[in-house]
C-alpha cells in the first residue's frame, strides 16, 4: 500500500479536506450571523468549533503514533467533523444556541486531523530524498485551502444562502475520506514494544497512553527552544489571525457592501500567502525560519492596524500584506517542526502544535467578536496590538545551544523544508 500510495494522491486529499476546513469556519459565521444577527453568536459559534482542539490534538497524536493504520484512524475524524458540521446546520435556529455551541465542540475534537495530523503522515508517503520538496508543496496546501475554502463560502453563501456554505464544506470534507483511510500504515508501532517491558500489563500500557502520551508532545516542544518559540510566536499570531476573521462579517457588511463579501479578504490573504511560499521555495536561504516567524508577526500587525481606515482599498492591500506574512511564517514553523520532532513522536507534535494554533485563532475569534459589535476599529486594533505581541514573545525564549546545532541556523535549514 505504501509503495503504490502517490504523493499526488496524499496532496489532492490534503488540499480538499483542509479546503473544506477552511470554507467551515466562514461559512458558520455567516450561517451563525444570519441566524441569530448578532457577530457575538457568529463568533461564538466559530470559537466552540476551535475551542476544543486543545483537547482533541493531543490526543489525536498519541493515538496517531500508535496506530498501524494511521490514515484508517484520519478518516474516522474526517468522518466525525463532516457530521459534526451538519449537525451544527440543523441544529442553528431550532436547539438552544448553547446546545448548538457544544456540538460545535465536540466537532472541533476533530479539527487537529485536516492539519498537523495529516501533515505527520507525510514522511510514510515519500522517501527521505523527497521529503524536503514534499514538505514545500505539503505546505502550500494551506493557502490553496485558505483561498478556495473562504472563496467558495463566500460565493455559495451570495448565490444559494448562508447554509449552503456549510453544506459544501461538509461535502469537500467527505471528498477528502478515500485519501485519509488508504495512507501507507506505520512501520512500526512505537508503543508494541512487549518485547522490552515483558512485565508490563495492558492496563498500564493504557494508563501509560492517557499519562505519559497525551503530554509527549507537549514535553518535547516545550524542551526544545527552537521548537517552543516558534510555537509560542505563532500561537500568538493566530489569537491575531482569529481576532481578524471575527471582523470579517461585519468589515465585509461595511466596508464592501455585503456580509458574505468579507470572506473574500480571507481569499486575498491565501492569494497572497500561496505566492510568498512559492517564492521562498524558489529562493530558500533569503530568510532564514525564525526570522520568518517573528518579522511575519510584525508585518501582520502593520496590516490590521491599516484595516481601521475603512477604505475597501486598503483593507484589500491589509489582506494581502496578511497572507504575505502568514504563508512564509507557516512555512517555516514546520521547518521548525520537522527538524525537531522526533520520530516516533511527531505526530504528537505536530497534532499537540496544531492544537496550541487553533486554540489561539479560537480565543482572539471569542474576544473580538462582542468587541467588534460595540467597536469593529477598536477590535481591530487590538488585533494589531496582539500580534505585534509575537515578536517579544519569540525572543522570551533564550536558544543558548552554540549556533552550529541550533536548527534554524544548520546548513541545510531552508524554507524548502516545511
Amino acid at each position: 500500500m505504501g509503495k503504490r500510495y502517490s504523493l499526488r494522491r496524499y496532496l489532492v486529499g490534503a488540499v480538499v479536506a483542509r479546503a473544506g476546513d477552511e470554507a467551515a469556519g466562514p461559512a458558520l459565521m455567516l450561517a451563525g450571523f444570519a441566524v441569530a444577527g448578532s457577530s457575538v453568536e457568529a463568533s461564538s459559534l466559530l470559537a466552540g468549533v476551535t475551542l476544543s482542539a486543545a483537547v482533541g490534538g493531543p490526543l489525536l497524536g498519541a493515538l496517531l503514533d500508535r496506530a498501524g493504520r494511521p490514515g484508517q484512524l484520519l478518516a474516522g475524524a474526517l468522518v466525525l467533523y463532516a457530521a459534526g458540521l451538519g449537525t451544527i446546520l440543523a441544529g442553528l435556529g431550532r436547539l438552544p444556541f448553547a446546545v448548538t455551541v457544544l456540538i460545535a465542540a465536540v466537532t472541533g475534537l476533530a479539527g487537529p486531523a485536516l492539519s498537523g495530523g495529516w501533515t505527520a503522515q507525510l514522511p510514510r508517503v515519500v522517501p527521505g530524498d523527497r521529503l524536503p520538496r514534499a514538505n514545500a508543496l505539503d505546505a502550500m496546501t494551506f493557502s490553496t485551502a485558505a483561498l478556495a475554502g473562504p472563496a467558495l463560502a463566500g460565493g455559495v453563501a451570495e448565490v444559494a444562502g448562508d447554509p449552503w456554505a456549510v453544506v459544501v464544506s461538509v461535502a469537500l470534507v467527505a471528498l477528502a475520506l478515500p485519501a485519509a483511510w488508504t495512507l501507507p500504515a506505520a512501520r512500526q508501532l512505537p508503543a508494541a514494544r512487549t518485547s522490552e517491558r515483558p512485565a508490563r500489563s495492558a492496563r498500564a500500557e493504557r494508563a501509560g497512553l492517557v499519562t505519559g502520551g497525551l503530554l509527549a508532545g507537549a514535553r518535547i516542544i516545550a524542551s526544545r527552544p527552537a521548537l517552543a518559540r516558534a510555537t509560542l510566536s505563532s500561537a500568538v499570531s493566530c489569537v491575531a489571525q482569529g481576532m481578524l476573521t471575527a471582523c470579517v462579517p461585519l468589515l465585509g457588511e461595511r466596508v464592501l457592501g455585503g456580509a458574505g463579501r468579507g470572506a473574500a479578504l480571507l481569499s486575498c490573504a491565501a492569494v497572497a500567502a500561496l505566492f510568498a511560499t512559492a517564492v521562498l521555495a524558489r529562493f530558500p536561504r533569503v530568510i532564514a525560519p525564525g526570522t520568518a516567524i517573528w518579522a511575519g508577526a510584525l508585518v501582520q500587525a502593520a496590516a490590521l492596524a491599516s484595516a481601521v481606515t475603512g477604505s475597501p482599498s486598503v483593507l484589500v492591500a491589509a489582506a494581502l500584506a496578511m497572507g504575505c506574512a502568514e504563508g512564509p511564517q507557516l512555512a517555516a514553523l514546520f521547518t521548525v517542526r520537522h527538524r525537531e520532532a522526533p520520530e516516533r513522536l511527531r505526530g504528537q507534535v505536530f497534532t499537540t502544535g496544531a492544537s496550541v494554533k487553533i486554540t489561539a485563532f479560537a480565543v482572539g475569534a471569542a474576544a473580538a467578536g462582542p468587541l467588534a459589535a460595540r467597536s469593529l476599529p477598536a477590535a481591530l486594533l487590538l488585533g494589531a496590538a496582539v500580534a505585534a505581541c509575537a515578536v517579544p514573545a519569540y525572543f522570551a525564549i533564550r536558544d543558548d545551544r552554540p549556533p552550529r546545532t541550533r536548527t534554524e541556523h544548520r546548513p541545510t535549514d531552508n524554507p524548502d523544508c516545511h
